[in-house]
This record gives C-alpha cells, structure tokens and sequence, in this order.
C-alpha cells in the first residue's frame, strides 16, 4: 500500500511538472498529455462525422457524391476549429497568448509558406465553388484522370493506369483545367476516318453509323452522326461524332473498339483504307562537274 501511494505521488509529481509558460497558463506534462489525447480524439471523431455524413446521411438524397465530399470535408474543417479552442479553453490554456504566436506565423508564411497557404486557400476555394469534385474527370497540364480526394493542400487524381498522382490546389485555380463530367457525365467524341477518293461518301456515312448504333456503349440519344470533313491529300476525310456516359474514363478505349469496327466492315465491303501517296521522280543521266 505504501509503494502503492509513493508511486501515485511520483506519478503526480510528474504529471503536473511544469515545463513552461504560455501566457498567463503553465503547460505541465499532464497537460500536454491530456491536449495530445484531445486533439487525437477531435480529428478520430470529426472524420468519423464526416464520413457518417457522406456515407449515410447524404447519401439519402439525390446529391453528387463530389458535392457530398465537399460538404463534409468543410463540416469536418468547421468541427476541428471550434473543437481546438473549446479543448483549449477547457483546459485553461491563455488564448491570448496566441496572439503572438499568430504574429510569427504570419512572419512565417510571409516569407516561407507562402505556398501551402495558397494551396489551403485555394482547396477552400475548390470546396465552395466546386469547379471540380470527387468523381470528376479532369485535365489538368499532363495529368489526366479521375478525382478521388479533396484535401485542404492538394487533390488526388487516379489515372487509367491506376497511378495516383498528388496535385497542388493551386494548380486548379492558376491554370485552365478541363473537366470532362462538369455539367453532366455524358460527352461526345469525334473519330476521324480516311477512305479513298474512289469511294462513295454516302456508303461510308451508312457504314459508320451502324457500327456506332451497334456499340452498346455509345448513347442512342443524342444521336450519333457523320460529318464529311475535308478532301485531303490521299483521301476523303470523315468525322464520326458519337455521345457515351460509359466511356468518359476511358476514350481510348471506345476508340479502339470503333476502330476495330470500322476495319473490319471496310475489310467486308471492299473499302479501300488509303495510304499517303508520293510521285517520285528521277533525272537520267548525271552532270558533268567542272565545265
């Protein structure tokens, strides 16, 4: 019993050690424990709030799952913010000591952060206005992929390779940024096709809009149609113009599919696919150098 009670004294002790001062408050180790707990606590609950509310509560509803993560997402910024000062006013801690250490952070960004600060500024951005959300399909420079997170300093985006790449929030409200499922997820694709001169235009618009229909991927309505594009050098130039909602993730692919397609009816019907011609011509005989 006695060893019992030294050891809850030492314990006491320690725990209410002090270590040093922040305002008016004293920030002793039990403290600083009893904080590290609390903010675990706060972040552990207030991303199991915001996934309750995008997983089940929202989901109820009619609503986009990107609008849904960019709801929760700000309702979890909110919970974190106004759980740090509650935890830190319960706890006695001077928050007019913060002041000045809100001073040298602003020192701080002013001269070395200024960059994660544009990119938190700019994700709040992206959640209030949405230009792009979660299950978007995006361009933006050289990466190209799907919107799989939100951050408050970056967006992921899941390339078709599945390679997830980390973009900077900046990027998105510097630079243009095409989002291929912004109004809706229904596109229209245009798939150039070169036959010979010989041909008839009216047989090959027949042609490719049967392989179209024929694509169970590619949408009856809007309807597909052909255009006749140019005369080109070695060939009469068309554009198929198809819509899908399937195939937004992967273009290339329906591509290939079509391609395949057309191949193969030209091969049946005798098209002739035409390739790029160059007349050659050759001087007889060879000059004499030195007259």
């Amino acid at each position: 019993m006695k060893d019992q009670n030294e050891f809850l004294e030492w314990l006491d002790k320690i725990l209410n050690q002090s270590l040093f001062s922040l305002g008016d408050s004293k920030l002793t180790v039990g403290l600083i424990l009893t904080l590290l707990v609390s903010f675990t606590l706060l972040f552990i609950v207030s991303e199991w709030i915001r996934k309750l509310l995008v997983r089940k509560i929202l989901h109820n509803g009619q609503m986009e799952i990107g609008t849904r993560e960019s709801i929760g997402t700000i309702v979890k910024y909110a919970l974190v913010l106004a759980g740090i000062f509650s935890i830190l006013q319960t706890n006695g801690i001077d928050l007019t000591a913060f002041g000045v250490l809100a001073g040298a952070i602003g020192v701080g960004i002013g001269f070395g952060l200024q960059n994660i600060t544009n990119n938190f500024i700019s994700g709040l951005v992206i959640l209030f206005e949405q230009p792009i959300k979660v299950g978007d399909r995006i361009e933006v420079g050289d990466v190209t992929g799907d919107v799989i997170r939100i951050s408050g300093r970056s967006t992921t985006i899941l390339t078709n390779d599945n390679i997830s790449i980390i973009v900077p929030n900046s990027q998105f409200i510097d630079n243009s940024v095409i989002n291929w499922s912004h109004n809706e997820r229904r596109i229209r694709f245009n798939i150039p096709v070169g036959v010979a001169y010989k041909e008839n235009p009216e047989k090959i618009k027949k042609i490719l809009l049967e392989v179209a229909n024929a694509n169970s991927g590619i949408l009856k309505n809007p309807a597909s149609d052909v255009l006749f594009g140019s005369y080109g050098d070695s060939s009469l130039n068309f554009n198929l113009r198809v819509w899908t909602s399937e195939y937004v993730n992967k273009p290339n692919v329906l591509k290939s599919e079509l391609y395949y397609e057309i191949f193969k009816r030209f091969t049946e019907e005798d098209i002739e696919i035409p390739f790029p011609q160059r007349d050659l011509h050759i001087k007889s005989g060879f000059e004499k150098l030195g007259n």
